[in-house]
């Protein structure tokens, strides 16, 4: 079993967080996190669901393949195919681990329509041949904060008498609150046999607002693994927080003298690749992560800033991978300077890597006059790829106070350049018309989202376009000084990301040398 101190790290960001609507990634983008995940000190992975589609199984295996540190998790139902597919994607880890659930509240075993011995019979069966396959096996009871004790005592002591080395405790729809979830957790370790021979974790959704606390009280009770998802992602109102927790117990150890493994300067990095692939913008007010969690406006908060940082600051800045200033760079700039200021910021790039933003930059730095920190995060983080079947070459917007807006644009489909006009109601309408009439398609915009990268008149805007195709879900993302070029690209780039998807879901579709349809 782990130290009685040290708290372990499970990260679902790839399972849970990715169940986000709208947040589904690409497979080199899961392999990208998941890379970050471990490089960061992440104990466990859960790379995934791998029944749930070939997609999923893919990515969990290749993930099992590369991770060089971070045990590699896989989620399963109580059912034994479930239980083999998912071992088929893990066995391949150096650390690999099988994570099978059932619901156990009264409202959740409805669902298979099981009453409390057929429930039992079945979780013993599915956790023995989960352990027959696998060392390490976490088992849990979904909806465990609405389950009886009695029956929630009973069913977890047959999950450690099955082989389960880790019990997570889910608190399925964020309903319980922090005293109820320490003594969740105290009293099963003091109550059910065998208890203290497995690991108690806890994975708590903030419906209510209470994951991050519920999860460290959690903590408090005895539980020594927290689930939890860079930038609080997940179903509904989301999952724990990775960056919350994990800030929480490293600033007040003084009350709770728990530790972690993670690289916290690695923080700030991660959560803005995150953002940028699934979508999902970070709140400008979001603890640790967010664009104001270290900043001061107000006259007082600022005099007190520089008299002494600790007046208004719990933390340091660079404590999470933040600079500790914010030192503008311009256009007569060289590499060498945004090499060294890029790597201030946690960006470790190739050379290739670098040459292509510095291009990027040297054209934005022609278009502004100061090119902030923000600024070149948002460059870093552009997701545009060589082999894009789609790709923006020209646009020209004509606005006038009446009538349709008129957008004149060029685009390369495949290799060619097509060009084309198209009217709509405003700019971004009449250019995202261009884009149809160019390339036809039956997607559907869910979601379009504009915020500003800095502040200012020349200031970047950040696109957000979030698109549906039968069932498919597709996010894009682009910034520009021109808010319609960056909602162009968002727009091209989501319609990329869901061809991808449209050819992952053919029959007999190859990734990496792997074919579907003999998976």
């Amino acid at each position: 079993m782990t130290k009685s101190n040290e708290v372990l790290i499970f990260d679902t960001t790839l399972r849970d967080g990715e169940q986000s609507p709208g947040a589904t990634m690409t497979h080199d983008e899961k392999l990208e996190i998941a890379e970050m995940l471990d490089d960061m000190g992440v104990d466990i992975i859960e790379a995934g669901f791998p029944i749930a589609s070939e997609g999923d199984f893919q990515a969990v295996s290749e993930i099992a393949k590369l991770a060089k540190s971070a045990t590699i998790c896989g989620l399963s139902r109580a059912n034994y195919k479930d239980i083999d597919r998912c071992w088929e994607a893990v066995k391949h880890a150096k650390s690999p681990r099988i994570h099978t659930f059932i619901g156990t509240s009264p409202l959740h075993r409805a669902i298979p329509n099981l009453d409390m011995d057929e429930m039992a019979e079945r979780i013993h069966d599915t956790v023995t041949h989960a352990r027959n396959l696998c060392d390490n096996v976490q088992w849990s009871p979904m909806d465990a904060t609405r389950t009886e004790w009695d029956y929630l005592c009973r069913v977890v002591e047959i999950a450690i008498k099955a082989g389960a080395t880790t019990i997570n405790i889910p608190d399925t729809v964020g309903y319980t609150a922090p005293v109820e979830s320490a003594d969740l957790i105290r009293n099963l370790i003091a109550t059910v046999p065998g208890a203290d021979d497995a690991i108690f974790a806890t994975h708590c959704h903030n419906d209510l607002g209470m994951a991050t606390a519920n999860s460290l009280a959690a903590v408090e009770g005895g539980a020594r693994q927290i689930e939890c998802t860079i930038n609080g992602l997940g179903e509904r109102a989301g999952n724990t927080a990775l960056e919350e927790v994990v800030m929480a117990l490293k600033v007040r150890g003084d009350i709770m003298p728990y530790t972690t493994k993670i690289d916290t300067r690695k923080i700030m990095n991660i959560s803005r690749r995150v953002a940028t692939v699934s979508g999902f913008a970070v709140q400008f007010n979001k603890a640790i992560v967010g664009k104001n969690a270290f900043a001061h406006e107000s006259g007082i908060h600022q005099d007190g800033m520089l008299k002494n940082r600790e007046t208004f600051e719990v933390m340091k800045p660079e404590d999470v991978g933040l600079a500790g200033t914010s030192l503008p760079l311009g256009k007569h700039s060289g590499r060498a300077a945004l090499r060294a200021k890029l790597n201030e910021l946690g960006f470790d790039l190739a050379d290739n890597q670098l040459n292509d933003v510095f291009v990027r930059f040297k054209d934005l730095a022609d278009r502004k006059k100061e090119v902030f920190d923000d600024d070149l995060m948002a460059l870093v983080t552009q997701n545009d790829a060589e082999d894009d079947r789609l790709k923006l070459k020209s646009l020209r917007v004509i606005c006038g106070t009446d009538g349709p807006q008129k957008a004149d644009m060029v685009m390369e489909v495949d290799g060619s350049e097509v060009e084309t006009s198209a009217t709509g109601d405003g700019p971004v309408d009449a250019t995202f018309n261009a884009v149809k009439a160019i390339f036809p398609h039956g997607a559907g915009l869910q979601l379009y989202q504009v915020s500003a990268v800095t502040e200012g008149t020349d200031a970047q805007a950040t696109v957000s376009v979030r698109m549906e195709e039968d069932g498919r879900i597709a996010t894009g993302q682009s910034a520009d000084t021109d808010t319609v070029v960056a909602s162009a690209k968002a727009y091209i780039n989501a319609l990329n990301r869901l061809l991808v998807r449209r050819e992952q879901s053919e029959p007999g579709y190859d990734v990496k040398g792997v074919s579907y349809k003999d998976a």
